[in-house]
């Protein structure tokens, strides 16, 4: 079955993360996913709440059982995040921090470290970067595709889906798709989210708010816990169908 990651993407309080933990639990996603420091692209939104998001997350895992995954932003906070989330996230914009990327693969105490590509990362760079992690002693590598920037400002970033079943020819690596960063826009996601899982992607991560418009980070892409227990369903109907269509193929 495909494993969804899904939650805010970012801490805000403690009622909107356990509201939204126990909607994504009750949901069917398998992971927690929250932001307690957010790389924002002005220094006047909102960044997180650092170190108290952290605390937020690990309780909210404790009441839910959903393992967390969260960003670390840098190599001496490294050991800290690992304190408190299952899986460690490289955001996009770090794809290429080669320090922070060894000291994932150092510190991280061999947790999953979930690889964003970067804005403009062709495929090859994207695979070199996991290499520093894997190379550095972590070999739980977790492949994000969450867009590319192009020329078009109709969608937040282009979704490039033909790179999910070239990565499954040019490595082992497990392919996880993000289109609620690739999109931009909440419609979208779930077509997004079903296409990827058609790519043949084995999960998807996304961004979910009880109340998407009043949410303090990426509302506009954010969809309701309602979208996401839809999508999960979608999700895995499409993966069976999939699986019962190779092995009728395999029969004939």
């Amino acid at each position: 079955m495909p494993v969804i990651m899904a939650g805010p993407c970012a801490v805000e309080s403690r009622e909107q993360l356990l509201e939204t933990a126990r909607a994504v639990k009750e949901a069917g996603a398998t992971v927690l996913r929250g932001g307690a420091f957010k790389p924002r692209t002005s220094p006047y939104q909102f960044q997180g709440l650092g170190i108290e998001g952290l605390r937020l997350l690990a309780e909210a895992r404790q009441e839910t059982g959903l393992p967390v995954i969260t960003e670390v932003m840098e190599p001496e906070m490294v050991e800290v995040v690992a304190d408190y989330a299952d899986i460690l996230q490289i955001g996009a914009r770090n794809m290429q921090n080669f320090p922070l990327l060894q000291a994932v693969g150092r510190r991280g105490r061999g947790k999953p470290v979930m690889l964003k590509r970067g804005l403009s990362a062709t495929i090859d760079e994207w695979l070199l970067a996991a290499e520093y992690i894997v190379a550095a002693g972590n070999p739980n590598v977790i492949l994000c595709e969450r867009g590319v920037r192009s020329f078009d400002p109709q969608t937040r970033n282009l979704l490039d889906l033909a790179c999910v079943p070239l990565l499954h020819e040019l490595t082992h690596l497990p392919v996880i798709v993000d289109p609620s960063h690739a999109t931009g826009r909440r419609e979208l996601v779930p077509t997004m989210a079903r296409a990827g899982i058609a790519a043949g992607a084995e999960g998807l991560i996304l961004e979910v708010h009880p109340d998407p418009n009043s949410a303090l980070c990426d509302g506009r892409q954010s969809i309701t816990p309602t979208e996401l227990r839809t999508i999960v369903h979608e999700a895995r109907l499409m993966v069976q169908i999939m699986q019962d269509a190779d092995r009728l193929s395999q029969v004939a």
